[in-house]
């Protein structure tokens, strides 16, 4: 964990203990680093419920149920994806929270509407559902990085 991520995820911990939820993160882009920074704390087990890898479209519909025709009418990359992500990541857990992540982390794979960079994100909590895009730039590395970071952030923020 990097040493920027360490207090969002320490902060996230606090938020969530102290309402006793739990979190689950569905992620396709950053490959389990999201819940890899959280697990890295001692003790998450009291607040990390779960985390999914769905970085095949397959793997999203298998494990989320997001339904193989909203990936092919809008992409992998896109917000009604992230969102059903966050929703089945929910209804595929016993956690109150959820993120999740899909996004272009290159250096391939960018297109026009879709470049490298762009990241959208789901977040779910018991009374509502977010989603947001966000462009980052760097390499693939980079990329990842700030994703993880993000989400740390704006998840804390909401439970703030």
């Amino acid at each position: 964990m990097s040493a920027d991520t360490l207090p969002l995820a320490q902060a996230l911990a606090s938020a969530l203990i102290a309402r006793q939820w739990m979190l689950a993160t569905a992620e396709s882009c950053t490959g389990g680093l999201i819940a890899g920074a959280c697990t890295d704390l001692s003790g998450s087990s009291t607040w990390f419920e779960r985390g999914f890898v769905s970085y095949s479209n397959a793997a999203k519909t298998e494990l989320l149920g997001v339904p193989a025709g909203l990936i092919g009418q809008h992409g992998a990359v896109s917000e009604a994806v992230a969102r059903a992500m966050v929703q089945g990541a929910l209804r595929h857990s016993a956690a109150q929270v959820a993120v999740a992540v899909t996004g272009v982390a290159g250096p391939t794979g960018g297109t026009p509407d879709k470049p490298v960079g762009l990241v959208w994100f789901g977040f779910a909590l018991p009374d509502r559902v977010l989603t947001e895009p966000m462009n980052f730039a760097g390499d693939r590395a980079a990329v990842r990085d700030a994703t993880v970071r993000h989400a740390l952030q704006r998840l804390g923020e909401m439970l703030a």
